[in-house]
């Protein structure tokens, strides 16, 4: 069957790419992931793969010619076959439809789909489907990332027969770059899904169709026989709001388990707006008839099998939870929370029993075993990548690691007297990583050395001119780096913002591909877990990855100039700065370390902090 090569969407605000050269010709036989094209938009330049194996039968966009997303580029059919089929006939869609059973349709809607997409035909869009009557627009999968060639479906937004806008998220993708959702290329109805929750689908496959408004598939008591597990969707067509309402499927990690998030005093400072939802009680359960949901978790909305399991084992009912996620989903956090809460309430009276002797004191609880002991899985899509790029980072580049000791007493007196009037005015805390930072993209206009990539093969540096600060962000499917572009040109109060709000996207899956790419250097917290110092791989191509410790006080000897050399407790922390032998030497590392600990000690943010 004929198969059409669309305009994937290559970045998320990308709506338009133009044909810059065509690797194949009409009539030259193309293999599957084959390079068929290259694309140009304004972001990017990158090649287009095939989506299928056969012979390219005719090029619909020429070289140089500009096509929309989602647009038909050319068609591939196999050996013999003609390409007129999958060529898009808007002028005749009453005849599709004379052509096609109506019947069957319902299976579609309803019946998770056991094909591949790459097997199936990717019509373009405004072809007509014979669902409920009207034109329909395919939503296809897009390419989130230059050399990502397919995605995994893990959570649909909307349901079949559910009203959707321009531009409104429809479903959520996983790839091996980012998690992200997929907005709704028109408005209309959602007539049909193609790929089901946890299916993979290519590059331009089609995801969904979407009619006219008002359009309606067709009903499901139409279909003759239905299997029996066909029996619960036409219940989410009559209820579909807890569905629609909860929010996206990934679980997260409280959200101070983020490499982003400040560690005062060796503490793990936890967000602001996730404490203040997780303390609040859940929601009192009221006596209701629960709806079935694909996962099993009812009227709880979506819950990812972990979340799931780790609420049978602990005994919490999920449906008596309000979950603190995005729109309301239950998060692994809520059950743990919920399940101490309830050990709490069972506790409550033993202290009192025992208080008389004081003497006696009960046992601590021995910690339950993880539920990973004992398993083996298959590695996440994105712990994969990860894996593999941290060993292709140390085989490319010579990596080494310098430490220095720096005292921050200063900065942490002036961040308790600015901390409370920090909050009230720009709505985040003030941790010790902003100023960690803005020291940082001040040295890297000194030391531009540690703001370069190298490209051996063509024996180039270049020195950029922006600094583009990546943050590492922990989040349960790994560490993911979103990119604070042009960090030399923001002020402190700037980069706290900054931090907290890609830090917080990227763990609720907001962040965008085009934002974990592009950074010229690294800074990586892990004293936000209490490590004293590490040594972080590089993240290619930079040449530097700077690491900042636990900030604990302990007794320091120091020159005083009036009683000589004393002990003093000081607020003190270790910057580990890893970095790229081949370029930089350890001289440079040195000077660039010497120009942070001046800096961060000399401690004058006075006027960044309106203490001036």
């Amino acid at each position: 069957m004929p198969v059409s090569v669309t305009m994937p969407r290559l970045g998320e605000s990308v709506t338009e790419g133009t044909v810059t050269r065509w690797l194949k010709q009409e009539g030259e036989r193309v293999e599957a992931d084959e390079p068929l094209l290259e694309v140009s938009t304004d972001k990017v330049d990158t090649e287009i793969p095939s989506p299928a194996a056969g012979v390219l039968t005719r090029i619909v966009v020429g070289e140089d010619e500009t096509a929309d997303v989602g647009s038909e580029l050319a068609v591939i059919a196999g050996e013999g076959e003609d390409a007129g089929s999958a060529e898009p006939a808007p002028a005749a869609p009453a005849q599709q439809q004379q052509e096609q059973e109506p019947e069957p349709e319902p299976a579609a809607l309803n019946t998770p789909s056991t094909e591949k997409p790459v097997e199936q035909e990717a019509p373009a869009p405004q072809t007509a489907v014979p669902t409920g009557g009207g034109e329909g627009t395919a939503v296809k999968m897009p390419a989130l990332g230059e050399s990502v060639t397919e995605g995994t479906v893990t959570r649909w937004l909307k349901q079949v027969g559910d009203a959707i806008e321009v531009d409104e998220p429809l479903l959520e993708v996983s790839t091996d770059k980012v998690d992200t959702e997929i907005p709704s290329p028109v408005a209309g109805t959602l007539l049909e899904i193609k790929v089901q929750e946890d299916e993979t689908a290519d590059v331009g496959a089609d995801l969904a169709i979407i009619g006219a408004e008002g359009a309606a598939p067709a009903p499901v008591e139409e279909k003759p026989a239905p299997a029996p597990q066909q029996a619960a969707p036409p219940k989410q067509e009559t209820a579909p709001a807890p569905q629609i309402d909860s929010a996206p499927a990934p679980t997260f990690e409280p959200a101070g388990e983020s490499y982003a998030d400040p560690a005062p005093e060796a503490e793990t400072a936890k967000d602001p707006v996730a404490a203040e939802r997780a303390a609040e009680p859940p929601a009192p359960s009221t006596p209701r008839v629960e709806t079935a949901s694909p996962n099993g978790a009812g009227d709880a909305g979506y819950v990812t099998p972990l979340v799931r399991k780790l609420a049978t084992e602990k005994g919490v009912d999920l449906s008596a939870l309000t979950g603190t996620g995005v729109g309301g989903r239950i998060r692994k956090q809520d059950v743990i929370d919920a399940a101490e809460k309830a050990a709490a309430a069972k506790a409550a009276p033993a202290p009192q029993q025992q208080a008389a002797p004081a003497a006696a004191k009960p046992a601590a609880a021995k910690p339950a075993p993880s539920p990973l002991r004992g398993r083996t899985e298959k590695l996440t899509r994105t712990r994969a990548t990860i894996a593999r790029r941290m060993v292709e980072s140390l085989q490319v580049s010579a990596q080494l690691t310098t430490v220095v000791e720096v005292d921050v007493t200063k900065i942490a007196q002036l961040r308790n007297k600015a901390k409370a009037d920090f909050l009230a005015k720009n709505g985040v805390k003030l941790s010790y990583l902003p100023f960690f930072a803005l020291a940082a993209v001040e040295a890297l206009r000194q030391h531009p050395v540690v703001n370069s990539s190298i490209d051996q093969e063509a024996g180039t540096v270049t020195y950029h001119d922006a600094e583009h600060l990546g943050m590492a962000v922990d989040t349960p499917k790994g560490l993911i780096v979103p990119v604070i572009k042009d960090a030399g040109d923001l002020n402190l109060a700037g980069l706290a913002k900054r931090i907290a709000d890609v830090a917080d996207r990227t763990r609720n899956n907001k962040i965008g591909p085009d934002e974990i790419s592009g950074g010229t250097f690294t800074l990586t917290n892990t004293g936000s877990r209490g490590a004293l110092f590490d040594t972080p791989i590089i993240n290619q191509p930079q040449v530097g990855i700077l690491g900042t410790g636990a900030v604990v006080k302990r007794a320091v000897v120091i020159d005083d100039p009036n009683l000589g050399e004393i002990i003093v407790p000081r607020s003190m922390v270790y910057l580990a700065l890893s970095y790229d032998h081949r370029i930089v030497d350890g001289a440079d590392a040195a000077r660039f370390l010497v120009t942070l600990k001046d800096r961060l000690e000399g401690g004058h943010f006075e006027g960044d902090l309106g203490l001036a």
